[in-house]
């Protein structure tokens, strides 16, 4: 997909693609919607870590010994952006079983639509992980935006934004305050609404997620 935001990756592969029509559709009851976008975060994640380094290691076959590639480096933290965040996070948790946890609570002020946060809780030595922070929507960015404030304050310094769904103005937002954070995401949509909703977006993803429509 075509889009002139250097600090934006779009995954299109046809299987993320099928999957996301479907989290989209308006008729997708509840526990599909939970199972697809837990589908759709293990492949977004699988692009995420595509840069993780790696270090040979003396590995034992059933018909011989060889050097034989694993993860090295700084270890990894996931950073849910409270509450739709928590819906992507065991996704990723499967794919990475032992990377740490952490929360951000905020919500959005209807007049406003600035962020406030409520709740911060990361691991101690969060400065020495690599950071992939999951949110299902980048809508305006301004949570986004604090919640990547907040994680850099800890003196993290690798950090990466995944989300299903962008928009051109959460992008842009990011790009601006946080020009070093890759965005991985599954669509670049249109534009917001009046009301700072994604168009066509799926709707209230945390609504959707949890059943609270």
């Amino acid at each position: 997909m075509a889009h002139d935001f250097p600090n934006l990756m779009v995954i299109d592969h046809p299987l993320v693609q099928h999957k996301l029509t479907w989290l989209r559709n308006k008729d997708t009851n509840t526990e599909s919607f939970r199972s697809l976008l837990r589908e759709v975060s293990q492949m977004l994640a699988y692009e995420a870590t595509r840069d993780l380094p790696t270090e040979l290691q003396a590995t034992p076959t059933p018909i011989t010994t060889f050097d034989s590639p694993v993860i090295s480096g700084k270890k990894l933290c996931l950073v849910s952006i409270l509450r739709a965040g928590n819906g992507m996070v065991d996704g990723l948790l499967s794919l990475l079983p032992l990377a740490r946890v952490g929360h951000i609570g905020l919500y959005r002020d209807p007049g406003t639509l600035e962020p406030v946060e409520y709740y911060f809780k990361v691991p101690n030595d969060i400065a020495e992980r690599q950071v992939i922070v999951v949110d299902p929507m980048l809508a305006t960015g301004n949570s986004a935006v604090a919640a990547i404030d907040r994680i850099k304050e800890c003196g993290c310094a690798s950090i990466k934004l995944l989300c299903l769904l962008t928009a051109p103005e959460g992008v842009a937002n990011m790009l601006k305050h946080h020009p070093d954070v890759p965005i991985i995401t599954a669509s670049l949509d249109s534009h917001l609404n009046d009301h700072g909703y994604i168009v066509p977006g799926l709707g209230d993803a945390g609504d959707r997620i949890f059943g609270t429509v």
